[in-house]
């Protein structure tokens, strides 16, 4: 039977790209925006001491764990971080008690892949934690870019992960004990431009493999005006980041 070929929704130069360009923004920056990287890290940190799973080796994938490094390391771990890994390939220096993925996950074709080889990664009994943006993120800035383009919208934003769909693809990649969450984040904005700064910042931006153009000038002006339409009486517009964890082990048995 052949095996279905995986549609090439993302292309992996622009995933990388768009790391690189966030971890760049982050050094040259006063005060870059963070939240979203934060956020993750601490959650899997009180995740940790919750299962009370101390690792002895742990690998960290994505940027913006230093928290969560710190933590491991304190408690005695050895610690790779990869920020820039394909976690849809093969992953190296393994076996891991403990994997955690720091985005990502959100820009791979091969997800189910993805999973499976995460596991693979794992010593039997290890956990896995990964953290990523998920469907019901951007309502606002989506109906700015429909604004943007009423006629012929393109894709300027990359479908997300629906985390009603995430228990059977932890099933179907194997994982033991998989359970999958979801918490928001929701954030006041003054300006389009600082949400779109936001983005850029914590390595948010699409990595479609067919991107559009840059907007225009009439459709940025609509944009902007169509984001500040749905702003609050103090002029602020509220957008919402949904962030789906997954959470998952690998068997004793090693399978």
């Amino acid at each position: 039977m052949n095996t279905p070929a995986v549609p090439t929704i993302f292309a992996e130069t622009r995933r990388l790209a768009r790391a690189r360009r966030a971890a760049q923004r982050q050094r040259a920056s006063a005060d870059p925006a963070r939240f979203i990287l934060d956020d993750i890290a601490e959650d899997m940190i009180d995740r940790l001491g919750f299962v009370r799973h101390i690792p002895a080796r742990a690998l960290l994938i994505g940027h913006g764990g230093e928290a969560l490094a710190d933590y491991l390391t304190k408690g005695g771990a050895a610690v790779a971080s990869e920020p820039l890994v394909n976690p849809a390939e093969p992953l190296a220096g393994g076996p891991f008690d403990f994997i955690g993925v720091s985005g990502q996950l959100d820009a791979v074709n091969d997800l189910p892949g993805a999973l499976i080889h995460l596991r693979g990664a794992l010593t039997p009994g290890g956990l896995v934690i990964a953290s990523f943006i998920g469907g019901q993120s951007l309502g606002a800035l989506r109906a700015a870019m429909l604004a943007a383009e009423p006629d012929r919208p393109a894709a300027r934003l990359h479908p997300l992960v629906d985390a009603r769909a995430a228990p059977a693809l932890l099933q179907r990649a194997g994982w033991k004990d998989p359970v999958v969450d979801t918490h928001s984040l929701t954030v006041r904005y003054g300006s389009f431009g600082r949400l779109v700064a936001d983005l850029r910042d914590q390595g948010l931006g699409n990595a479609l493999a067919r991107p559009a153009g840059a907007l225009g000038k009439a459709a940025l002006t609509r944009a902007r005006a169509a984001f500040a339409a749905r702003a609050d009486a103090d002029g602020k517009t509220a957008d919402t980041f949904e962030i789906v964890t997954l959470t998952g082990r690998r068997s004793l048995a090693g399978t």
